[in-house]
């Protein structure tokens, strides 16, 4: 994975944590020693309008840009963005949804975020103990326990 670029796009509605989760994977990506850009689009996120943001990671990044259809993974955190942003997925890249998720096994409807950056994880080579590090640190602590559980859940996604 080191000496490829692999391109991430969140994406979800204002208030669901995609720009958390991009946060989460950029700091995850430097912790294990890769370049990483992120950018974001905000739009009326205060609103409920649609938020995305993009990730790349490997050994040398130039841009923060993710290419027109050249996402590898689409993560989508709302299922009225699936249809949005499919164009931006290359020829055999992956989208993980809200759907792919049980919601009902999730402590918090709050953690669904979390959940999919677990089923992100197990499509990039970074040791699950560096995930669980970076989301400690970048989560208040009355909400660890609550987020590695749904962490964890989303690791059991296979797709």
């Amino acid at each position: 994975m080191k000496n490829e670029v692999i391109n991430i796009t969140f994406a979800g509605i204002g208030g669901q944590g995609v720009l958390k989760s991009s946060d989460i994977l950029a700091e995850v990506a430097f912790e294990s020693g890769m370049d990483v850009k992120k950018s974001e689009v905000h739009g009326m996120s205060q609103r409920g309008g649609s938020v995305s943001s993009d990730v790349r990671i490997g050994k040398s990044i130039l841009s923060p840009m993710i290419p027109e259809g050249e996402t590898d993974f689409l993560v989508v955190l709302d299922d009225t963005q699936v249809e949005v942003n499919r164009h931006k997925v290359k020829s055999g890249g992956c989208i993980f949804s809200s759907v792919d998720i049980a919601a009902d096994a999730l402590e918090s409807k709050k953690c669904l975020n979390i959940a999919l950056l677990g089923a992100l994880s197990t499509k990039l080579e970074i040791p699950e103990a560096v995930w669980e590090k970076v989301i400690r640190q970048m989560l208040p602590e009355k909400v660890h326990e609550m987020n590695i559980k749904a962490f964890k859940l989303g690791r059991l996604y296979n797709k």
